[in-house]
């Protein structure tokens, strides 16, 4: 019984909102198992759009954002290709590729993507450049039970992870909205500049859970 009440305590504190500001989620090793699991009330959407910044020293694949539900492990993905000037977007286990983006390595970068079902266009943003506009999926809707996850690409619904896909480095600002945003707003995202939070996830009053080795530490800035 005691063991009982201790899962729940520690289960109650991590679903408590914690304002993230100057912190980052680091991911120090490869592993199947460790990620930051997200939680939302939001269990529909029928626009998207997703904004982080990473940091890494990674040449192979790896997922930045997985969003699953029971019948779709790719309802909502954005995923590193190897090399250095490819990313792919799924929505609704459809993939879209975007191309020509430069990423450096042991960098901060910020990307945002977009997608409205009613266009079914996705966009993506890297570090304030936008890439063109794709057709990957309308007329569908992305609809819970979800799961969103940081550092690992689910396979499956919560689950699923491949150690040859996980993130390892840090993660930080991460915010989700249930539409499109303008390229305005998108900039101001990417230039740390004032914003709307996201209304879905926003880093300012997170709720999360971390499982296995990852870290929430102050982001590392550089002085001058």
């Amino acid at each position: 019984m005691l063991v009982l009440l201790l899962l729940a305590m520690l289960t109650a504190c991590a679903a408590v909102p914690q304002d993230l500001s100057g912190k980052m989620f680091t991911f120090p090793q490869e592993t199947n198992t460790a990620h930051v699991r997200l939680t939302t009330s939001r269990q529909e959407f029928r626009a998207v759009t997703a904004c982080l910044r990473f940091f890494t020293d990674l040449s192979r694949n790896y997922g930045l954002f997985s969003l699953a539900t029971p019948s779709l492990a790719n309802d909502f993905l954005i995923f590193k290709e190897a090399g250095n000037n490819e990313t792919d977007v799924h929505i609704n286990n459809q993939k879209v590729d975007f191309r020509g983006q430069n990423y450096n390595l042991n960098t901060w970068h910020s990307i945002c993507s977009t997608w409205d079902s009613v266009s079914g266009l996705a966009q993506l943003w890297v570090n304030g450049k936008p890439s063109s506009r794709k057709f990957v999926s309308s007329g569908s809707k992305i609809n819970g039970p979800i799961i969103i996850v940081l550092g690992q690409e689910q396979d499956s619904h919560g689950g699923g992870f491949d150690i040859n896909q996980s993130f390892v480095g840090m993660m930080s600002d991460v915010h989700m909205w249930d539409r499109a945003l303008t390229p305005c707003e998108i900039q101001n995202y990417m230039e740390h500049l004032s914003f709307t939070s996201g209304n879905v996830l926003s880093w300012r009053a997170l709720e999360f859970q971390t499982i296995g080795r990852v870290l929430t530490e102050d982001k590392q800035l550089i002085c001058y």
